[in-house]
């Protein structure tokens, strides 16, 4: 992901897109978006198919048939009443919304680059502020979809991203650890193999918002590696199952342990580790990212 200025915080581009959406759906804005032959309820189909999209019927039916024509959208009965469909993108609808979804971040970006971070902070509380006053009394909270995916080509540019940028501003950290963090990144992509190794992206809303891998480190030890969330997604079970989808998948393939790097000051991390019965077998203080800091290994018999 590639924002227009790498200083913004990607969760306060995606809070002013997210105030977007709601204010625009409190006002009724149904414009041609950002210059495409989309208007932006179409959009909004595109970007919230599982959502309360509080649209007309019939209108909404219009749409949906529109992209039915094109096969941006697949339909699967309900497991729960056959009479019913789930819809879902297909990969020709995300190749038509993925160049939305970025210009959509760099105008984010554009817009926030000139505030000053105090201010940037100040906008946000504000936004936050208006949202919660305007929803209506008694409101139930927005539904959000998480869904765990397959990496795609850039995604791993963008774990490299998150890492430097989230444990920078959180624990300054230097740039010592996104070098560290990307050269695992090509490690995975340049030794990757399906048969012992799996990667998982966790979206929120259709946002990257968490990653995490498995490597094979020997015949019979799997690594868990690269562990990320960002900080909108926190509070939601996401990390927890990041962590579950890697446990089953080395089960599945037949390994004895599992195992893992991190640091004594990551302790939510730490918390979900403990509580899937990993144990810290070695602890070693060390100088690195410009800080002391102690290292951990922990253990998981499978």
């Amino acid at each position: 992901m590639t924002l227009t200025s790498p200083s913004i915080p990607a969760e306060h581009v995606e809070a002013l897109r997210s105030f977007n959406r709601f204010y625009t759906q409190r006002i009724g804005v149904l414009a041609p978006y950002l210059g495409s032959a989309f208007s932006l309820t179409e959009v909004r189909v595109l970007y919230e198919l599982a959502r309360d999209l509080r649209l007309d019927a019939g209108y909404l039916s219009r749409i949906l048939r529109r992209f039915d024509h094109h096969d941006w959208i697949a339909r699967v009965p309900s497991p729960a009443d056959a009479r019913q469909s789930l819809l879902k993108l297909t990969t020709k609808g995300h190749d038509v919304f993925e160049p939305l979804q970025q210009k959509s971040r760099d105008e984010a970006a554009a817009l926030l680059s000139p505030l000053p971070p105090a201010d940037r902070q100040r906008l946000m509380d504000a936004l936050a502020t208006v949202q919660r006053l305007l929803e209506p009394a008694g409101a139930p909270a927005p539904l959000r979809t998480a869904v765990l995916r397959d990496p795609r080509p850039g995604d791993l540019g963008w774990v490299v991203q998150q890492h430097g940028e989230i444990y920078a501003r959180e624990y300054g950290w230097t740039s010592e650890f996104e070098a560290l963090v990307a050269g695992i990144a090509a490690e995975f992509i340049q030794n990757f193999d399906p048969a012992w190794e799996k990667g998982w992206i966790a979206e929120l809303d259709g946002e990257r918002v968490g990653a995490v891998f498995v490597v094979r480190k020997s015949a019979t030890v799997a690594q868990l590696r690269l562990l990320i969330l960002t900080p909108q997604a926190r509070g939601l079970g996401l990390g927890a199952r990041l962590v579950d989808e890697c446990i089953a998948f080395a089960c599945s393939k037949g390994y004895k342990k599992m195992v893992l790097w991190t640091n004594s000051c990551l302790d939510a991390a730490r918390a979900i580790y403990a509580q899937r019965g990993f144990q810290r077998v070695k602890s070693e203080p060390f100088h690195g990212y410009g800080h002391d800091l102690v290292g951990e290994t922990w253990e998981l018999k499978l």
